[in-house]
């Protein structure tokens, strides 16, 4: 079992000196998505304080698979050969209705590429990695430093923090609230949130096991060891693997969480003679939901903390990285005063529109797999077992439509393409990675 590490809490010198931290950008959560944007202002050399009030990592293995877009921003940060040695590649997923397979799909049949489709890796794990890249670029967070208040002030922002030694204040230019889906500083500002939540219960476990299945996304409708609901196997780092069943709005979280309960449930699973431990296990729901602004004058807010998504696509974790990405070269600027501060309206419009189309997928995603009508079921049913033998049928079907980087097409910064290409990649869409043959 994974023993996650504890690190010190150091006593914030403010305290020592009773002055007043001043810092470009105060950076609240430890987190992927704000380990994330610590970096990246490190690599720009702009001053920040990151805070945290936990002293370790997070619990459970929560976001587990990472894109290839997302693992190429890890590339940049200096953590995407750590975090793919240590995670398990993986490009195949396959769907099965009932007992039989009801199609396959590759995500990345061409060979050469740097990264794979997908990186499995327990989203602890890789803040470990995170942490450590911190530490080499001569920073580190603040541990049990938690923020209980922030305001807006003329030139910039103020975060109150608590500690076990006391009080102080961060003033900052800019905070970036990466505080995750329970956002303090959300709260402290009293912002709401628009969206849907969803009525249907989840169970997730980590299970330890040696299993000679491979290394691809099976998922499955209404299968025979789990009538009626979903399932989905995934294999991670460490022979640890995601398994995840729909319950139903129905059940009840915390009888369905105990041992007694789950065993039962992965053994008809995974069949009577698999060995394998739990790990950690939790019982969710979710909701399809974000801020109407990200950007709130001197606060900006991404990952969780502004939108949040069903797990379906590991569209979550991924679209998190993908917000550091895009606002913290352009804060860098604003910072430095090589650009106005209206810049950073351009990374509200840009991952406001990455969040409605995560939203979007997400929400239809959750409607196929969780039908709210015996008509819908019928449909879905009749979909599935066309998929069987009729290509036309596959495109129709939804267990997730997997992550993918958003094309921000109306923007500020992305200008009308005048010449003629017959391809898909548009302006305001990534550049792609793809291998490139040597003629001879």
């Amino acid at each position: 079992m994974h023993v996650p590490p504890v690190y010190p809490y150091v006593t914030p010198p403010e305290l020592s000196s009773n002055r007043v931290a001043r810092t470009r950008v105060a950076i609240v959560g430890a987190g992927p998505v704000g380990l994330a944007c610590a970096i990246d202002l490190a690599q720009y050399g702009i001053d920040f304080i990151i805070i945290d009030d936990n002293n370790t990592v997070s619990a459970g293995s929560r976001a587990i698979c990472w894109a290839k877009r997302t693992l190429e921003i890890l590339d940049r940060l200096g953590c995407g050969d750590a975090a793919c040695k240590r995670g398990v590649s993986w490009k195949v997923g396959k769907v099965f209705f009932r007992d039989k397979l009801a199609y396959q799909f590759d995500l990345l049949r061409e060979p050469g590429h740097k990264r794979p489709a997908f990186v499995n890796l327990q989203q602890y794990l890789l803040e470990e990695i995170m942490v450590e890249r911190l530490k080499t670029l001569g920073h580190a967070v603040r541990w049990k430093n938690k923020a209980v208040g922030v305001t807006q002030r003329a030139e910039g922002a103020q975060v109150e923090v608590k500690t076990p030694d006391g009080r102080y204040v961060i003033q900052a230019d800019y905070v970036i609230a990466a505080d995750g889906a329970r956002s303090a500083v959300r709260d402290m500002l009293g912002l709401a949130w628009e969206g849907q939540v969803f009525h249907d219960r989840f169970l997730i476990a980590d299970v330890s096991m040696k299993g000679d299945f491979p290394t691809e996304r099976w998922f499955w409708f209404d299968p025979p060891f789990h009538s009626g609901g979903s399932a989905l196997l995934h294999k991670q780092a460490d022979d640890i693997w995601r398994i995840d069943l729909q319950l139903g709005w129905e059940s009840d979280p915390d009888e369905e969480k105990k041992p007694e309960r789950v065993i039962p449930r992965i053994r008809a699973m995974l069949g009577p003679d698999r060995a394998f431990e739990l790990e950690w296990v939790s019982v969710y729901t979710f909701q399809c939901a974000r801020l109407e602004r990200f950007v709130h004058d001197h606060v900006i807010f991404v990952g969780d903390a502004a939108h949040q998504v069903s797990p379906f696509g590991a569209r979550g974790g991924n679209s998190g990285i993908q917000d550091a990405d895009n606002l913290c070269w352009k804060l860098a600027r604003v910072v430095r005063d090589e650009s106005p501060a209206s810049l950073l309206q351009t990374y509200n419009d840009e991952r406001v529109e990455a969040a409605n189309e995560n939203i979007l997928n997400s929400s239809r995603a959750t409607d196929f797999i969780t039908p709210k009508s015996r008509a819908s079921r019928r449909m879905r049913d009749a979909v599935l077992a066309l998929s069987q033998q009729h290509a036309f049928a596959r495109r129709l079907v939804n267990s997730g439509r997997l992550s993918t980087p958003t094309a921000h097409r109306a923007n500020a910064l992305s200008t009308p393409d005048r010449d003629s290409f017959a391809c898909a990649l548009t302006p305001g869409a990534p550049a792609v990675d793809s291998p490139v043959q040597a003629a001879g």
